[in-house]
């Protein structure tokens, strides 16, 4: 039986042989037949490279999506962050400007007493003009008096001062006197200051004591 199939099977691959080589529209018919399939074959190979670049392409748009939160919950951090920040530093300057106004109005009724217990009966106040501003000034007779005032004095507050004082000696002689009494009003003046101010003449002082000494005497 089975030597009968293998016979049959022969003679019909004999018979396709001789039908491809004498059989001109054969030999065509199976040669489209057979391009078919390896078209087919192409298509769907390029449809599994379809459906694997599909997959690939969902994944990138869910790592996309989740990025795209991942900013937005980074955004909304920062923005609390950002908030936290403004509000903290507003509280920051609205205590400073109150402790600034707070000294300036101490350095005033300070100083000025100092100088009333000296025999000098003078107002402070600020002076604003248009290309400086100083934080104590004031004159009585033949004496002004120009000073700053801060928390916290370093040696650069007394080159402020001493430049706002050659400002106004050039820009608006006509407020000074023959005298001028520089001063530094701090709750803390550092060493370097102190020393400096000392050497200069410049009196240095807060609520409780001198840090350096007054160059005026005693009037009358």
């Amino acid at each position: 039986m089975r030597t009968g199939v293998q016979a049959e099977l022969r003679e019909l691959k004999e018979r396709m042989l001789r039908l491809l080589e004498e059989d001109k529209e054969f030999r065509y018919a199976v040669a489209g037949y057979l391009g078919i399939l390896e078209v087919l074959k192409r298509l769907d190979g390029i449809e599994a490279e379809q459906a694997r670049t599909r997959e690939e392409t969902r994944r990138i748009w869910e790592e996309i999506a989740s990025l795209r939160k991942e900013m937005a919950w980074l955004r909304e951090d920062f923005n609390r962050m950002q908030k936290t920040i403004d509000a903290r530093l507003t509280r920051v300057e609205r205590t400073l400007e109150k402790l600034t106004i707070d000294i300036e109005e101490e350095a005033r009724s300070i100083v000025a007493y100092r100088l009333r217990q000296m025999g000098y009966e003078i107002e402070l106040k600020s002076l604003q003009l248009p290309e400086l501003e100083i934080d104590l000034y004031g004159v009585t007779g033949d004496l002004c008096v120009i000073g700053e005032c801060s928390v916290r004095a370093t040696p650069r507050l007394l080159e402020e001062l001493k430049h706002k004082y050659e400002l106004l000696r050039k820009a608006r002689p006509d407020l000074l006197r023959p005298k001028v009494l520089l001063v530094i009003y701090a709750s803390l003046a550092l060493p370097e200051l102190v020393e400096a101010a000392e050497r200069e003449g410049v009196w240095v002082l807060k609520a409780t004591e001198d840090y350096t000494p007054c160059p005026l005497k005693a009037n009358g």
